[in-house]
């Protein structure tokens, strides 16, 4: 009678938001996401989120793990790695595991490292489980990380 909700894979790309195309709205994806035209408007994901050389996202990105080859207004928090490329963009602030900027990567912004928490720490609080926060404004231009 019921049907088993079928779980969605996060690590295939579920959803694209293709070239030439613009999406305007809150996107709530329970897989991964690829953007290679215009979104304006929330990203909130399970999965990864990865923003293409043609894309453009004025968003503030919620995600596992985010990679930005394009340009990103808006802030970004990830559970895991936020990758910008040699062609990527960020301008907002950034709340991540691990930070990754290519040479020729542009990030203006504020990061806060957050820790992943351990089983045996998970009762400590959220102070506890960020280390310092680092104010930048950061554009990779001349050397490499």
């Amino acid at each position: 009678m019921f049907k088993k909700a079928k779980k969605i894979n996060p690590n295939t790309t579920d959803t694209l938001v293709g070239e030439g195309s613009v999406f305007e709205g809150r996107i709530k994806s329970e897989a991964s996401l690829r953007i290679e035209g215009n979104v304006n408007g929330d990203i909130e994901c399970i999965g990864d989120v990865t923003v293409g050389e043609s894309g453009v996202a004025k968003s503030n990105i919620s995600a596992r793990n985010v990679t930005i080859a394009g340009i990103v207004n808006g802030n970004v928090t990830t559970k895991g790695l936020l990758t910008i490329t040699a062609t990527g963009q960020l301008y907002g602030n950034t709340s991540s595991h691990s930070l990754l900027i290519a040479e020729g990567g542009v990030f203006q912004g504020q990061s806060k490292m957050v820790q992943e928490p351990t089983k045996s720490n998970s009762q400590s609080t959220d102070k506890e489980k960020e280390s310092t926060t680092f104010s930048q404004s950061y554009s990779s231009t001349t050397s490499a990380l």
